[in-house]
């Protein structure tokens, strides 16, 4: 019999199904986790352990103590809600910044928290750092060194954070959540081991500012630039970043001035144009001049986008901006106002464009140098 081409064509296409299905099938992708079980969340808390609920002690980062709050852990008190802008509010009952400071002998530390959003974690930025509880500890020399953070998987935590410790009875310090906010925070360790909380500190520096003050994009929460400094010159730090919304709002200087503060670093330009830095920055300084006479005030202009190299639009705008706060610095020099030390934003992230993750927010690399730079301002703001 004589096939056509047609024929075996029509044929080819009849069988393909038969061998699609004796085909071998591509494998599922595997968890992770289960390959590696160092990519997988912390281990479960143990049992029986005696757990230690932070809010008895306190934390640093959570000023204005005596006023009523909505929730213990908002970083406002209840009254701003009716002063400062909708977006400022919600972004304020994140808990940014905020840290508790404890010691133990314990072995194992283990940790319960509530977190108040669902969503733990962001396309650019891990859970890690929007819902993480990240853990120091200082070393034999007294310098704060990290120890572990938690990888939340869900709202509620309660896990062990780490185990083996080396014996000794030492210092820790625990951040809160950058981009989420908590109902409870409680530490356990075993039964019978050593625990005593340790009182906020005095005198914070205080950090008004945008997204990227508030941690955006930090890997977790002790790696903001805020809690960076705060370690090295190991001194108490307020968070008042406020994602897309720093824009030198009166209302939020009102706050700021009642804050017994050692050094105010302001880091408003990203969310600014250059019009409403000339309009506002003088404002806001002789607003905190005329409630903290001699308090060092910092002004920081606004980072540079890592791309704008190459976007000439990004480029004229940080030049305005940086222009723009100049001049204002300028003016406020020349009218005689004291203790003002300015910060040029041009090589916060480095100048090699690899500082950021998105070209705006800084990746942990971006948020180490940024503390860098800012470190010898604050350094001769505070004498040291």
């Amino acid at each position: 019999m004589h096939l056509t081409p047609r024929f075996l064509l029509l044929a080819g296409a009849l069988a393909l199904p038969l061998f699609a299905a004796n085909a071998p099938q591509a494998p599922k992708s595997a968890d992770v986790s289960k390959l590696d079980p160092a990519m997988g969340v912390n281990a479960a808390a143990a049992a029986n352990l005696e757990w230690h609920d932070i809010t008895k002690w306190g934390v640093e980062g959570r000023e204005w103590i005596n006023e009523e709050r909505l929730r213990w852990f908002d970083r406002f008190p209840a009254a701003a809600q009716k002063t400062v802008t909708p977006a400022v509010w919600s972004l304020s009952r994140d808990s940014t910044g905020m840290m508790v400071r404890f010691k133990t002998d314990a072995t194992a530390i283990h940790v319960h928290y509530k977190l108040s959003k669902d969503r733990l974690g962001m396309p650019h930025m891990p859970a890690t750092g929007v819902s993480g509880i990240d853990l120091y500890a200082r070393d034999t020399d007294g310098k704060w060194r990290w120890v572990q953070v938690t990888k939340p998987d869900k709202q509620e935590v309660r896990a062990e954070i780490i185990k083996d410790l080396a014996p000794g009875f030492r210092e820790y310090a625990a951040y809160l959540p950058l981009y989420n906010g908590v109902e409870s925070v409680e530490f356990g360790v075993a039964q019978g081991a050593k625990f005593e909380g340790l009182a906020p500190r005095a005198k914070p520096v205080v950090f008004y500012g945008t997204s990227i003050t508030h941690g955006a994009c930090a890997s977790r929460p002790g790696m903001v630039h805020t809690a960076i400094l705060g370690r090295r010159f190991d001194v108490p730090v307020v968070n008042l970043g406020f994602s897309g919304n720093g824009r030198m709002d009166p209302a939020v200087g009102d706050y700021l001035g009642k804050i017994d503060a050692a050094v105010y670093v302001i880091d408003c330009l990203p969310n600014m144009q250059p019009a409403q830095v000339t309009e506002r920055t003088l404002p806001l300084v002789k607003q905190l001049r005329a409630a903290k006479p001699n308090t060092p005030i910092i002004l920081v202009e606004d980072r540079r986008m890592t791309n704008d190299w190459i976007t000439p639009a990004k480029k004229k705008f940080h030049d305005d901006n940086h222009a723009a706060l100049r001049a204002a610095y300028a003016a406020l020099q020349k009218e005689g106002v004291k203790g003002l030390s300015y910060v040029s934003g041009d090589a916060l992230y480095g100048t090699d464009s690899e500082g950021a993750t998105d070209a705006s927010h800084a990746s942990d690399l971006g948020f180490m140098r940024q503390a860098d730079v800012m470190e010898p301002f604050i350094r001769a703001a505070l004498k040291r």
